[in-house]
């Protein structure tokens, strides 16, 4: 039996392809299927089966289309409400191929809907040997219970205590952990960036885990929920009805820089998606800089959201293409266009530009007291060490955070090494801030270099 993972880190999501018998079946796909169809050619596999463990707010899924090219079933969970041609789920049913054998667990509780999935290899075994979890069982951690316009946190928190005590938890210690996330997702809070485990290594280091009572576990993941990102629902909303397929997606068009300056006065987004240090040197007023690299898509979500209309501003066409693919995993399809040629385009029309400048902690710590210092930070790393005289403003809610920012006075933004710290300066410059600048390596170089923290 073939049982592959698949892993996109820009979004930490894991995938999975199991095959036996000439036949295949994948779950959890990531949107550009390509990677499954590809695999399965390889391999001298047909995929039969696309199995979602529930439905996905923080990417939108490949179902449909890898379904579609593969003359395959989609299977989901029967509280689903899925709109699109399916099979639903119920607590005990079977798929059965080659020496393969899939048997569901209805595990809800991250949403109403999670399943997990039994593999058997029954030429090994006829006891399975790895249990998929989606969002319900990570490596340290558990799904979050806030996604559900229909119950509340406490509600779901207490299905999936359930979910983990009544299911997962009575499988063998030996039983492999394959989870849909890992350290990086927006689906939980605390999650290892190990890809596997096995049910007794979580029972025993899982902080999630150690409550002994429901009433602990339910008060435990709902006391300090992390704030949940306005394009969940909307994703989830896509995937429940069966997302337009990303081939069909058009190719975004060159534009020139007037075109591009125009359609940006009539309330379009220009995207950054160059390295931070060619966006410091020199970039379109006004811009966004999301780094290609990184958690890209999550936090074009989480900061531009999925109604604005974008123009990106990339490298060269293959990283304008790449960040197009990635945008959309995470349902933002209004891409409108691109800067042709880039900045050297804009340079020869002699338009303006804007900067943000780098500067080191040491500059930072020198001139501390002519600076306004904003961590970017979420609320669990400032408290595990923070510079005395910063400001916590976290990046998600750095606009609705200006209040006691002076606009007259330079402005240092830091986060832990540096990736977010650039998204924030570029939405004060954005904001009106004219001295706005990056620090080099974040929290963690201020450390390194002995300075003091609180």
């Amino acid at each position: 039996m073939q049982f592959e993972q698949f892993y996109l880190g820009c979004l930490s999501h894991a995938s999975y392809l199991i095959g036996s018998g000439g036949v295949a079946a994948v779950v959890d796909p990531q949107r550009d299927v390509g990677i499954y169809i590809a695999y399965a050619a390889e391999h001298g596999l047909r995929i039969e089966y696309v199995i979602e463990t529930h439905l996905h707010a923080d990417f939108i899924s490949g179902h449909q289309e890898l379904a579609a090219l593969a003359g395959a079933t989609i299977y989901v969970g029967a509280e689903a409400g899925a709109r699109f041609p399916h099979v639903a789920v119920h607590d005990g049913d079977e798929v059965r191929f080659g020496d393969c054998v899939l048997r569901f667990l209805e595990t809800p509780g991250h949403t109403t809907e999670s399943i997990s999935i039994l593999v058997t290899d029954t030429a090994r075994s006829a006891q399975p040997f790895a249990v998929l979890t989606g969002d319900t069982l990570f490596i340290g951690d558990v799904g979050r219970p806030d996604l559900s316009p229909d119950h509340t946190p406490q509600q779901l928190a207490g299905m999936l205590y359930d979910s983990l005590h009544d299911k997962l938890l009575t499988l063998p210690d030996s039983v492999l952990v394959y989870p849909a996330h890992g350290a990086g997702s927006l689906c939980g809070r605390q999650m290892s960036a190990e890809r596997s485990s096995t049910i007794g290594q979580q029972r025993l280091e899982n902080y999630a885990l150690r409550p002994k009572s429901k009433d602990d576990f339910v008060h435990l993941l709902t006391a300090e929920l992390p704030e949940r990102p306005g394009y969940f629902a909307l994703d989830a909303e896509m995937n429940r009805s069966g997302p337009t397929p990303l081939a069909d997606l058009p190719i975004p068009q060159g534009l020139s820089p007037q075109t591009v300056l125009d359609m940006q006065r009539n309330g379009a987004v220009v995207l950054d998606t160059r390295p931070a240090g060619q966006f410091g040197g020199a970039h379109v007023p006004g811009a966004i800089h999301i780094a290609l690299a990184g958690q890209f898509a999550s936090w074009a979500g989480r900061i531009i959201g999925l109604e604005h209309r974008i123009i990106l501003v990339a490298e060269d066409r293959d990283a304008m293409l790449e960040a197009r693919t990635r945008l959309a995993r995470v349902g933002m399809e209004n891409v409108a266009g691109y800067l042709e040629e880039g900045m050297a385009a804009w340079f020869r029309e002699g338009l303006p530009v804007d900067q943000v400048p780098q500067v080191t902690v040491q500059d930072v710590h020198r001139e501390m007291e002519h600076l306004q210092v904003v961590d970017v930070r979420q609320p669990g790393e400032w408290e595990q060490g923070h510079i005395a005289q910063a400001v916590l403003k976290p990046l998600p809610k750095l606009l609705s955070m200006l209040g006691d920012l002076e606009r007259g006075r330079p402005v240092a933004v830091h986060c832990k090494s540096g990736y977010r710290s650039f998204i924030g300066a570029s939405l004060l410059k954005r904001e009106g801030f004219g001295n706005v600048m990056s620090v080099i390596g974040g929290i963690d170089a201020w450390k390194a270099c002995g300075l003091p923290v609180v």
